[in-house]
């Protein structure tokens, strides 16, 4: 894989897909307008791949900021790949379409590149985004997996997006919808949480041999939102052995974080509301790490997630059960 001249990787339906991305999730207390306004600073520092999601409630900014630099003549359509998901209350197939053209309005567009089960635990459908019960639980849902991926299939045959594909599901969850009588379409990605601490090396090989891309979400760790994060897990930026490294090669421990798992085959989502660190994280196309180098990152694996959806654990669905 010559990664000096291959910014993008060939999806297997044939369409190419950056190998790094802008992520545009915000925690709650972030203005919307950031999404807007860093948007458009990393398609100025060079970003064409823009990962939203229907949840983040930023798709409005994160499409109007597109379609600026489009209209001022810095990108062309056709150069972005944009990124929706499909939230977990609309997993019923005759709620998938709808979901998709709300999110398309939104945008303004005609097509997103790619939409993505955000998920594989399906929640109360409706309107409320997070249905909650009296007791403060979330009211999650039975839904076949497989229905929900046979709407997205016709979503594709529509021209409302060019690739689909999966998050967070593991390898029987994977299978489960490659052996689905009369599939039409693989899943083009599995998007799920991949760093140093946990380099999904098992995730990462069953990908390969189905012909999967796997995109890395927290790639810098996370944004240690502690409403979902453990505040006393390790700050991943922060390890000697990435400090290290960085120093030896004049990069930032994030670049030296990010290179590692490009040079692995791993497509990269890096999120910053940061100019700066924008156009520093668009330069890990500039240097490569030694074979050594990455044997001592391979070291610091902790298999430590940062995303646990603890709220699911009790659902069949439930990702995090198995090993990989």
């Amino acid at each position: 894989m010559d990664l000096k001249h291959s910014r993008s990787v060939k999806l297997n339906d044939g369409h190419l897909m950056p190998r790094l991305g802008f992520g545009t999730a915000a925690s709650g207390d972030v203005p919307k307008s950031k999404s807007y306004e860093f948007t458009k600073v990393a398609i100025d520092a060079g970003f064409r791949h823009f990962d939203s999601a229907f949840i983040y409630g930023n798709e409005e900014q994160v499409g109007e900021a597109i379609r600026e630099k489009i209209a001022d003549g810095t990108v062309k359509r056709e150069d972005v790949f944009y990124t929706t998901k499909l939230w977990a209350t609309h997993f019923r197939p005759e709620f998938v379409r709808p979901a998709l053209e709300k999110s398309l309005k939104k945008l303004q567009m005609d097509y997103v590149d790619l939409i993505i089960i955000h998920l594989p635990v399906p929640m109360k459908p409706g309107d409320e985004l997070i249905p909650m019960d009296d007791k403060g639980q979330f009211i999650l849902d039975t839904v076949d997996l497989r229905d929900t991926w046979e709407a997205l299939e016709k979503c594709k045959d529509a021209g409302l997006t060019k690739s689909i594909g999966v998050s967070n599901f593991n390898h029987k969850q994977l299978e489960y919808i490659l052996t689905k009588p009369g599939l039409k379409y693989k899943p083009a990605c599995n998007q799920v949480e991949c760093h140093v601490y946990l380099n999904q090396s098992k995730l990462l090989e069953y990908c390969k041999s189905k012909d999967i891309a796997l995109v890395a979400y927290s790639a810098l760790g996370s944004q240690r939102d502690p409403s979902w994060v453990d505040q006393n897990s390790p700050v991943l930026l922060e390890d000697p052995v990435l400090k290290a490294i960085a120093k030896k090669r004049n990069r930032t421990p994030g670049q030296v974080a990010l290179r590692y798992l490009l040079q692995r085959g791993v497509v990269v989502l890096a999120k910053s509301f940061n100019e700066k660190r924008i156009k520093e994280n668009m330069q890990i196309f500039e240097f490569e790490l030694t074979a050594e180098d990455m044997k001592d990152i391979d070291g610091i694996n902790k298999n430590l997630r940062y995303t646990t959806l603890q709220y699911a654990a009790n659902h069949p669905n439930y990702p995090f059960n198995e090993e990989y």
